[in-house]
């Protein structure tokens, strides 16, 4: 069972690809029971700037689902600017946000207020720089920080995602490897290749992307430095390498391994590349995943006969199996608080996103289509990006940790598999 899903990461979803533009285009194809109605007009300062950054603000609260856009009708306000509470109640808003948007020393700096209008009082205000003139992540930032004053829970919007891509058909099939905003704007491939590239994994700090390439005609894997574009083999053992997965502290790789016959865990230190088994099965044991704590490998076995999720502890030893819940779970992901696991789960033959309260071990599935997989949570938790399969092509989606708000990124003309969400900038 669990060589069937093997293929299904690596080799069969590739089949499914079409020429594609590397742009996501966002859909909110859900949205919250009660949305935030919040008032952001231009920014002031740099006018022209704080238009771009507002548009920015807006689109990424809207996205989210949780918030609706009070129309301010083109009026610009900055962060010094008096507070009309009545008015501002009376045009529909529950909240404010205000700034001033300048260009000094080579840099964008961004003065925000956020003003409860129902409350009639202050909710904070901070400065915002970015260096250089990156008006979109500045832009990403503010909405973090809105989003954080009116939900309690930090923002994602500054983070970044990256996917694969397969351009052309047959002999014309180039694949890529994509970076973007979270929003899926900005793309930016950081590698072409006319072989298949698949599992894409963020190092800790942002900085690294490891991947597995089949470039030399069987799965290598590789990391990148993605400011540098420089390269370095990580495995290239005999037999298959797979499923690379940071430890917290970036020291090291857990990757899975067929160099000694089955499929294993191997652990690797990235300074000196020398590997340590650390499991020891009859079966195959693949897709590892730490805990945020370190402390904790979660991981896929067929060890007991279907495919089912693992904990161990990091450095290898006794695991204990985690997934009871139907005949086949797979691809567990920790959420970034510890408490709660995303994996695919299998329900009347379709494969779903699910999570599971580590706790209490209660298991909701999130999804109603067919083909899902790849899930990965937003740095905030509050968010899961997977991949599958909607009108007979690849696209990307995500769903609120609690299933209420859904959201779908497609390529247009095109398909986007692999997501993996990175941390925040």
């Amino acid at each position: 069972m669990i060589r069937h899903f093997h293929l299904l990461i690596s080799v069969v979803s590739l089949f499914f690809w079409s020429t594609a533009h590397a742009q996501l285009n966002i859909e909110v194809v859900g949205a919250g029971v009660q949305r935030i109605a919040v008032a952001i007009p231009n920014f002031g300062g740099d006018e022209a700037l704080g238009r771009e950054i507002a548009a920015t603000v807006r689109n990424d609260l809207t996205g989210t689902g949780l918030f609706r856009i009070v129309n301010t009708e083109a009026l610009v306000a900055d962060e010094n600017s008096a507070v009309d509470f009545a008015a501002w109640r009376t045009r529909g808003a529950d909240a404010l946000a205000t700034a001033t948007a300048a260009k000094p020393g080579g840099q964008i700096e961004v003065r925000v207020r956020v003003a409860d209008i129902v409350k009639r009082g202050s909710l904070g205000n901070t400065v915002i720089t970015v260096p250089g003139n990156n008006a979109r992540l500045a832009g990403h930032k503010v909405a973090d920080f809105i989003y954080l004053k009116l939900t309690g829970q930090p923002g994602y919007f500054s983070s970044r995602i990256a996917y694969v891509l397969k351009q052309g058909n047959g002999n014309n099939a180039q694949y890529q490897l994509i970076v973007a905003d979270a929003d899926g704007q900005n793309p930016v491939a950081v590698l072409k290749d006319k072989q298949p590239i698949i599992s894409p994994a963020w190092s800790p700090d942002g900085t690294k992307l490891a991947y597995v390439s089949f470039g030399k005609s069987k799965p290598v894997i590789y990391e990148q430095t993605l400011k540098t574009g420089q390269q370095r083999i990580i495995a290239n053992f005999r037999g298959s390498n797979s499923a690379p997965a940071y430890a917290p502290d970036g020291s090291r790789l857990v990757v899975a391994l067929s160099r000694e016959g089955g499929t294993q865990l191997y652990s690797i230190n990235l300074a000196t590349l020398q590997s340590t088994r650390i499991t020891n099965t009859s079966g195959i044991d693949t897709e590892p995943a730490f805990s945020p704590d370190g402390q904790w490998l979660y991981f896929t076995s067929d060890r007991g006969g279907s495919p089912q999720i693992y904990r161990m502890p990091a450095n290898g030893g006794s695991a204990q199996r985690v997934s009871f819940d139907g005949n086949y779970n797979v691809t567990a992901r920790p959420s970034p608080d510890g408490r709660t696991l995303a994996f695919i789960t299998r329900r009347d033959g379709a494969f779903r996103v699910a999570t599971m309260d580590l706790a209490t071990r209660q298991v909701t599935v999130l999804t109603d289509s067919q083909r899902d997989e790849s899930p990965t949570f937003a740095p905030n938790g509050q968010m899961i990006l997977y991949a599958t399969i909607l009108g007979g092509r690849g696209v990307l989606a995500a769903v609120s940790a609690d299933g209420q708000i859904r959201q779908k990124l497609s390529a247009v003309n095109g398909d986007a598999r692999e997501p993996a969400w990175g941390p925040n900038r």
